[in-house]
């Protein structure tokens, strides 16, 4: 299975053009390693689009997903450092999205994503989940190396800048598509998967920026 671990945070934002330099810095000095440092924490990605929206995306890999409400990492969310601050009140558009890894097939991963986003019914999920593992399946298809499933935790994927506030998609399913190619992910985006059986809310494509393991720090 190309995805390691069971659980995954995915973030995705916009950040007005003014505040994008001192944003990325921001993220690739501070915020990834601190993530990746914490307990259970094995890795993050980070991607910006192609044609897709928000501009920025983000992954972060956990052993399990009870790694996702612990208590090391609630001490973090609650102990956010000055810059970390200042960049998070930044954010515009904001996704969040708090998942478990139900499905992954295919070898290895690429430096181009496609992200499918599903909004299922609230009966027959074993169904579409059954339906959508088939689906990951890359087979000999070119420029596609590995699909997965995140089904987001509705009581857990809260926005950090309006966490009060209702969210609808809370409890949104991601299909993520790793490959080489970008207009063959564009063509899996748009075909195999409206048909699954849950509405399709976007599909959008990105290239890796860069990703960051536990080994590395």
């Amino acid at each position: 299975m190309p995805l390691t671990g069971k659980g995954m945070l995915i973030t995705s934002m916009d950040v007005d053009a003014a505040d994008e330099p001192e944003f990325n810095i921001w993220y690739d000095r501070e915020h990834l390693a601190e993530r990746v440092a914490i307990d259970g924490f094995l890795e993050a990605r980070r991607w910006i689009a192609d044609q897709a929206n928000p501009k920025y995306f983000c992954t972060y890999s956990t052993a399990a997903f009870e790694d996702l409400s612990s208590p090391a990492y609630q001490q973090a969310l609650a102990n956010q450092t000055d810059w970390s601050k200042k960049n998070i009140s930044r954010f515009r558009n904001m996704i969040r999205a708090v998942g478990r890894i139900t499905g992954s097939r295919g070898q290895g991963r690429g430096a181009a994503l496609g992200v499918v986003r599903l909004r299922p019914a609230a009966e027959g999920k074993d169904a579409l989940r059954a339906r959508i593992r088939e689906l990951l399946d890359p087979g000999n298809l070119a420029g596609i190396i590995s699909l997965h499933l995140i089904e987001s935790d509705p009581g857990l994927s809260k926005s950090l800048t309006e966490p009060d506030q209702p969210n609808p998609g809370a409890g949104d399913w991601y299909v993520l598509i790793d490959g080489t190619d970008l207009s063959a992910i564009r063509a899996l985006n748009d075909a195999r998967f409206k048909d699954a059986g849950a509405e399709v809310i976007s599909t959008g494509t990105y290239r890796l920026m860069w990703d960051l393991n536990k080994c590395d720090l």
